[in-house]
């Protein structure tokens, strides 16, 4: 396959799965206003802390089974026997899974404040798997448009029973999460039978063999996507414990922001991985790698500089007025997003490899500085200590992986781009969080210098993947 051919097929899947997916979360996202005037902060609060602490168990509930599926399906290319093997072998597993789960999740009845919540974290925990693993594999086939309109649909859903739950219902916390579960629950069933996966599954199709390589692959992403979730999350309960759960719902709010670069970050990232395992050789890899990590740190940055300046606008027009005090945590959580999504990026050299054992010892870095210093600095700082807390973790992270995954594949990582890129955005939330004379003013030069720094890559990155004619940077 030509350098043109990969970049658009590149670009043509990140275009699909965006329909899909991001279009779908931005419709979510969108919908703030509404979340925050029917919920208190504090039932805001209660449904994220449900919310996160079902994303904690679907990694273990799943055994990490959705991220194998994905993996081992690109693999079988046009073999049926290999490909309806990994599907049904991935599903038994799945399906052992969830059993497994039902028991453990008792042990949530001795909390005092998720005690009344079990039944809808297990159905909330089962549902995400089994639409993640049927999606996953959909898209390991290739049927991206089938994965992207499922994602509308989805979101659709879900809208939809926000509305009845919250509105005509009035069930608060519990149908903030309920639409989540119905919405994926009935998802999962269609993709089902309107994808007709059932012909790819079948109980002879069930291998020893295929379920050991399926599991030491996977297993480590148990830990690793929990360890990233503690980073993510282990601050809402730190932040409840010490602050209470108003405090957490304006924390969690804050986050919903920065969120929009994780958005596109994990839609091009999804694209990326199909684009790394079956288009390019082994001796093109370092050269591809290095220039879609050029453009993507780009953008990431220039849309954090994006964020941080609209930081007190953005926030005035997607939240209740109770919330806007929120605002604050949003510049450094923007950078600690930025970071994350570069990590990710990283994270792609492991799947490739398949690594996963090195994905999870080096988010287990981020995990353990996180929760160190989230006991350290929330007593004393509050919110704000939890999101500078974040941002220290993902740098810890960042530095690793730069380091270690540079053993495993050669490829420019841009470090003079990178410091000057930090520094700028760095400046910009000083200047906003002090609000120093003439703040305004210097947001808008900041963010004018990031946006002419950054922008000839991200027309570079529009032209090798769009364009007809391709030039090396």
């Amino acid at each position: 396959m030509s350098r043109s051919e990969k970049y658009k097929r590149l670009g043509s899947n990140t275009a699909i799965l965006g329909a899909g997916t991001f279009a779908s979360k931005v419709l979510v996202f969108l919908l703030m206003p509404f979340y925050t005037s029917v919920l208190s902060t504090g039932e805001f609060g209660t449904a994220d802390l449900i919310a996160q602490t079902a994303n904690l168990l679907i990694p273990l509930a799943a055994v990490g089974i959705c991220d194998g599926i994905f993996r081992f399906t690109l693999d079988t290319c046009e073999d049926d026997a290999s490909r309806n093997r990994v599907f049904s072998t991935g599903m038994a597993i799945l399906f052992v899974g969830s059993l497994l789960l039902l028991g453990a999740i008792q042990a949530l009845r001795l909390s005092t404040a998720l005690s009344e919540y079990v039944l809808l974290i297990a159905l909330y925990v089962i549902a995400a798997n089994f639409h993640s693993a049927f999606a996953n594999y959909l898209r390991a086939e290739g049927r991206t448009v089938l994965f992207a309109v499922q994602g509308i649909l989805n979101t659709a859903l879900t809208i939809v029973l926000n509305v009845l739950f919250l509105v005509t219902f009035e069930m608060g916390a519990t149908g903030y999460v309920l639409s989540v579960v119905v919405a994926d629950q009935t998802m999962a069933i269609l993709l089902f039978f309107v994808a007709r996966l059932w012909r790819d599954f079948s109980v002879r199709s069930i291998s020893k063999t295929t379920a050991k390589e399926l599991l030491k692959f996977s297993i480590p992403y148990i830990p690793t996507t929990m360890l990233w979730l503690i980073t993510s999350v282990s601050d809402r309960y730190i932040v409840t414990y010490f602050c209470g759960e108003s405090a957490n719902g304006l924390y969690a709010a804050a986050y919903k922001l920065p969120t929009l670069l994780s958005l596109v970050s994990g839609v091009f990232v999804e694209a990326w991985h199909f684009s790394t395992v079956r288009d390019a050789t082994d001796d093109e890899k370092g050269d591809f790698f290095g220039t879609v990590y050029f453009h993507f740190m780009s953008v990431m940055f220039m849309g954090g500089a994006f964020l941080v300046a609209g930081a007190k606008i953005f926030t005035k027009l997607l939240l209740a007025d109770s919330y806007y005090s929120s605002w604050e945590f949003v510049p450094v959580l923007v950078m600690a997003t930025v970071f994350s999504t570069l990590v990710s990026f990283l994270g792609s050299v492991y799947f490739l490899k398949k690594k996963s054992t090195s994905s999870m010892l080096t988010a287990m870095v981020g995990a353990l500085v996180n929760v160190i210093l989230n006991f350290v600095m929330i007593p004393t700082h509050g919110a704000m200590g939890a999101a500078v807390a974040t941002l220290i973790s993902y740098l810890a992270v960042f530095a690793v992986r730069s380091y270690d995954t540079s053993l495993e594949l050669k490829f420019p990582r841009h470090y003079g781009r990178l410091i000057l890129n930090s520094v700028l955005l760095l400046a910009q939330i000083v200047v906003m969080l002090l609000e120093v004379k003439y703040w305004i003013l210097i947001e808008a030069v900041l963010l004018l210098i990031s946006v002419i720094f950054n922008g000839k890559a991200l027309f570079l990155t529009l032209t090798r993947i769009f364009g007809k004619n391709f030039r090396k940077n």
